[in-house]
Order: structure tokens, then C-alpha cells, then sequence
């Protein structure tokens, strides 16, 4: 730092500077400091250091930090300090030769300075600010990273055994030897091992019960069930935490008997059978047999009101199932529709074609079209949305060779009827899958206003629409008598609601008979603040204020249309 201010004060521009030293950053600089210990050069006795303060002002270079200028036999030679090696050092030949020797120089320690000094950026604690230190390789803590990368993005654990992975990882670290896939694979397992004390320690510490979800998947290619169990907490903060217990292959056959046998098994290896609230599950015959027997082996005492709220339904479910009872009615359109767009996306050409039909008669492509899942009663929902809306590019497609099903005039009218009635149910399925906010305590304004949907709907001019209504009343009501007890005491809960928006919901649905459904759901209030109370050992304290008196502030849904009129 010294040679390059003192170059700045007296700059010297018959003498070039070079690039591969001059390009370093200062912190590099600084490190290219002269050795204390000078070599021994060769020559005759009269050779003699050019030490003079012009001299000094010359070697404006760093690369001088690494040579001396002496006269050998009566000539300016630069003299490498590590080789001793003579190179022509006169002022008039520049550094250009000097730069290139220091690069390739055997006897030098570290060939790129670079590769010796690496800094790392880094956060501090708080998070507030980054800061620089010097960076160690830790191999252990690489080998945690690879298997954490696998884990994270799902790779194959044979991707270790990958040629260019390998030769990757040589090249940006070469110390770092690639694990074998068993290894890789002990790694991660051992992950798994730690992060369950982890959760495990968080589930016996949290004060709040856990909620589980469980389900039943089959992998396609190898036709295997695999059960999914996964807890729902609310930790010391507040926060809605969620948590996959297990990820487990079930055996065949998949009854009632070996459900509830993995189940409990979880349940106990987890250490949380005693702090249940609920289990939700879909509406399959099998699972009401199963909570019946996971009842049994459990403690009921532990239970909320011994288990009677125990068992609950999934409402995306019972969704699932009212719309397909709809959508039932057009069957044969669906077909027609469903077969159309699997025709014109079968290849590259036909979807082409379809494009540029779609162009000339001016209608844009905005939406791309897609053959829905025929047990997800939104995706035959959307896939018919886009499929009106390109009505016309059909029709217009119907000379096409090969192509015959097309659907009739009629079939696209009630079908644009039928989407245009199950917008509601598409936008109560989208708020019922949110993460990040609880949903029970929309449930019940969501599901009343389906209700309503659904008395209109049985009211309608078009007989297709009073089919469909009829069929999914038949449905609702199936499951409507067992779930919305549990889910008016929600309402009860939500300060912005209360009992007032009961009263408001079954005076239209039932009339002269909504008192007798009100008192059910306040009986079941008084019940589980009763056992609350009692497994708390009087702990806790009851209030004076009346629930039905409570007001109800209602500004953050200004959006939902069912609430327009209720004061």
C-alpha cells in the first residue's frame, strides 16, 4: 500500500503497469509483501543493489515486491526472489515479462493468492447487518449440505454417483470427497433422526391440543397406498404450525383394522395421544369404522367431551362430493367436452391448428386448455370454464377429419349455466385451502350461504338446474346434521359474530324451528366450557357478559355477499 500511494504522488508513465498484479484488490495487495529473508544471487563480486530513492520512485509496480534491481556484469537484471532466477530488469523494458514469471514461478508457495485468502459474507445474529470472516472448509458440514440439498429439491440418492456431479464438486472443492450413495443415504436418515427430537420437543412443550389430518394416497406406477399423517398446532406465539408425523406404506388390504393400527401406532411413537382435539378425515365408509376403534385404544378422558368432537369431517371434501352430484347431470357434456380437448392437445400440429383457427376468428388464447382430474370437481370446473369460452373455435373445428365430439348447442348452454352457478362453490373451495389463516370460523357462513345457493336453485325456470339442486341438497343434508354443531361454536367464538349471526343464518334456513337448533348449539357450548373447566381443575374463570349481547363487527367482510343484509 505504501509503493502504490507513493506511485500516486509521483506517478511514472514511461513505466506500463500490468495487469494480472495491479487487477488484485487491496486486500490482496496487501498481502504481497517483500520476504525478510533475502536469497543469495549470483554474480562476480560487483554487482550492486540499486537501493537510491529515484530508484524506489521507479519501481512503481507491486510486481517489484517480488524482484530486486541489481547490476549484474555491468547490466540492470531484475532477480526473482523466490528462484533467483536473472531477468532483464532495465527501466525501459516494463513489467509485462516480470508479471509473467511471477505467475509460473516454481518455487513460489501459492500460485493464486485468491485461493489462500477466502472471505465469506455472512449475517450477524440479529440478522441486522452482513459482515466478512475468513472462511474454513468444513467437509462435515459439506456432507450436511449435499444430503439437506437432496432432501430440499427431492433429487435421487444416485446422484452422487453421477459423473458430472463429481467432477463438479472436484472442481469447485477439491478436498471435498463426494460421499457413496449409502453413505449419502446414512446422512440423511440421520437428518430425519434429528429433526423428529427437534419436533418431538416442540409437541411436548406447546400447551395447546393437536389436530391431525390424515389421507390415503396411491402411487400410480406401482399401485402401492401410502398414509400421510399430519399434526396442527398452535405454538406459545400464535403461530399455526403444521407438521407431517409419518409418511408411512400401508399394506393390503386397507382396512379399518390395519388403518387404526398405523395410526396408533404414530400416535404413541410421537408421544401425543393424550393431547388430541381432533382427527379429520374424508367421508369413506372405512374411516367411520376407524375412529370408532381408535376411540377404543385411546383414553377418552383425554378426549374433548370423551371423544364426541373427535371424529371431524373434511369440509373440502363434502364439497368435493355435492359438486360432483352436480356436474352428474351433464355427464354426457363433460364426456363430449373432455374428449374434445384431449383430441385437439393430442399433438403439437392439432393444438397449432387449433390456435390459428382461434386467431381468425379473433378470439385471443389467453387460457390454455387442459383435460381435468375426474375426483377434483374443481379442475372439471375449470376445464369447462375454458372450454365456453372457446365454444366457437369448436364449432368451427367440427369439419375437421376425425374429430366428432363436438357437444350440442344445448349441452354448452347448460353447462355455461351450471359453471356460472358453481362459482360459489370454486371460491368457498379456494378459501377452505388456505395455510396461513385458520378456517373453521368460515365455515359456517360459507356453507349457510351454499344452502341459500341451493334452495334458489331448486326455484329455477331451467329443469337441468333444478336436477342438479335437487341432487346436491340430498347430499348437504347428509352431512350438514353432523357437522354443524362443532362449527356454530366457531361462529360462537369469533367476537365479530357470535350467536347473533346464528340467529340471522337459521331464521332463514329453518324458520319457525331455528330456536330449537340455536339452544342445541348453546347446550354444546355450556357442555364443552363445562369439561374445559372440569380438566382444568376449576382453573377457569367464567364470565358474566352474555354471548348474545356481544356486537358484531363485521368490516373486514364487506366482500361476502350473504352478509349484505344482515345488520
Amino acid at each position: 500500500m505504501e509503493v502504490q500511494k507513493e506511485f500516486e504522488s509521483n506517478p511514472t508513465p514511461s513505466q506500463p503497469q500490468s495487469a494480472p498484479i495491479d487487477n488484485v484488490d487491496s486486500s490482496e495487495k496487501d498481502q504481497l509483501q517483500p520476504p525478510t529473508d533475502n536469497l543469495p544471487v549470483a554474480g562476480d563480486g560487483n554487482d550492486n543493489e540499486l537501493t537510491d530513492d529515484n530508484d524506489k520512485k521507479r519501481k512503481s509496480s507491486a510486481v517489484w515486491n517480488h524482484f530486486k534491481r541489481k547490476v549484474v556484469n555491468g547490466n540492470e537484471k531484475a532477480i526473482c526472489n523466490y528462484c533467483s532466477k536473472h531477468l532483464t530488469g532495465r527501466r525501459t523494458d516494463g513489467t509485462n515479462h516480470l508479471n509473467q514469471h511471477y505467475m509460473r514461478c516454481p518455487r513460489r508457495k501459492h500460485k493464486d493468492l485468491r485461493q489462500t485468502i477466502l472471505l465469506r459474507e455472512q449475517k450477524k445474529v440479529d440478522g441486522s447487518s452482513n459482515y466478512l470472516s475468513n472462511y474454513h472448509f468444513d467437509p462435515e458440514k459439506s456432507r450436511e449440505d449435499l444430503a439437506r440439498m437432496i432432501i430440499l429439491h427431492e433429487y435421487p440418492l444416485s446422484i452422487v454417483d453421477h459423473v458430472g456431479f463429481r467432477t463438479y464438486s472436484e472442481g469447485l472443492q477439491p478436498l471435498f470427497k463426494v460421499p457413496s450413495r449409502n453413505t449419502i443415504k446414512n446422512d440423511i436418515i440421520k437428518i430425519f433422526q434429528n429433526e423428529k427430537e427437534k419436533i418431538m420437543g416442540q409437541l411436548d412443550k406447546i400447551g395447546s391440543r393437536i389436530a391431525l389430518t390424515t389421507d390415503m394416497w396411491t402411487a400410480s406406477n406401482q399401485k402401492k397406498g401410502f398414509m400421510v399423517i399430519t399434526a396442527h398446532y398452535i405454538d406459545d406465539n400464535w403461530h399455526m404450525q403444521s407438521r407431517i408425523l409419518t409418511f408411512v406404506y400401508v399394506e393390503c388390504p386397507h382396512t379399518a383394522e390395519a388403518l387404526t393400527k398405523v395410526m396408533v401406532e404414530c400416535m404413541m411413537d410421537w408421544n401425543i395421544d393424550r393431547k388430541l382435539s381432533t382427527i379429520t378425515l374424508d367421508n369413506c365408509s372405512t374411516n367411520d369404522c376407524l375412529v370408532g376403534m381408535l376411540v377404543n385404544k385411546l383414553d377418552c378422558s383425554t378426549l374433548i367431551l370423551d371423544g364426541q368432537l373427535f371424529h371431524m369431517r373434511c369440509c373440502a371434501h363434502i364439497l368435493n362430493l355435492i359438486a360432483q352430484d352436480g356436474l352428474s347431470v351433464i355427464g354426457d357434456g363433460i364426456e363430449k367436452v373432455r374428449d374434445s380437448i384431449a383430441f385437439w392437445t393430442a399433438t403439437p400440429k392439432r393444438e397449432q391448428t387449433f390456435r390459428e383457427v382461434a386467431r381468425q376468428i379473433k378470439i385471443p388464447i389467453t387460457k390454455k386448455l387442459a383435460l381435468d382430474c375426474k375426483t377434483r370437481w374443481n379442475s372439471t370446473y375449470h376445464m369447462l370454464v375454458v372450454a365456453i369460452e372457446y365454444k366457437d373455435v369448436f364449432i368451427r373445428l367440427k369439419s375437421k377429419p376425425l374429430y366428432s365430439s363436438l357437444p350440442t348447442t344445448s349441452e354448452c348452454e347448460i353447462a355455461k349455466q351450471i359453471c356460472s352457478r358453481l362459482q360459489v362453490f370454486s371460491r368457498v373451495t379456494e378459501m377452505f385451502s388456505g395455510t396461513q389463516y385458520p378456517t373453521t370460523n368460515i365455515f359456517f357462513p360459507l356453507f349457510c350461504e351454499i344452502k341459500l345457493s341451493l334452495k334458489q336453485w331448486q326455484t329455477s325456470s331451467i329443469e337441468a338446474i333444478r336436477n342438479m339442486a335437487s341432487q346436491m341438497v340430498i347430499k348437504f343434508e347428509k352431512y350438514w346434521s353432523v357437522i354443524h354443531g362443532i362449527m356454530g361454536i366457531a361462529i360462537v367464538l369469533d367476537p365479530r359474530f357470535t350467536f347473533k349471526l346464528l340467529e340471522y343464518f337459521y331464521q332463514k334456513l329453518y324458520g319457525s324451528l331455528s330456536s330449537i337448533e340455536i339452544n342445541n348449539i348453546k347446550k354444546l357450548c355450556c357442555s364443552l366450557f363445562e369439561d374445559y373447566q372440569t380438566k382444568t381443575n376449576g382453573l377457569v374463570e367464567t364470565s358474566s357478559e352474555n354471548l348474545t349481547d356481544k356486537e358484531l363487527n363485521s368490516e373486514n367482510d364487506n366482500n361476502a355477499n350473504f352478509l349484505n343484509d344482515f345488520d
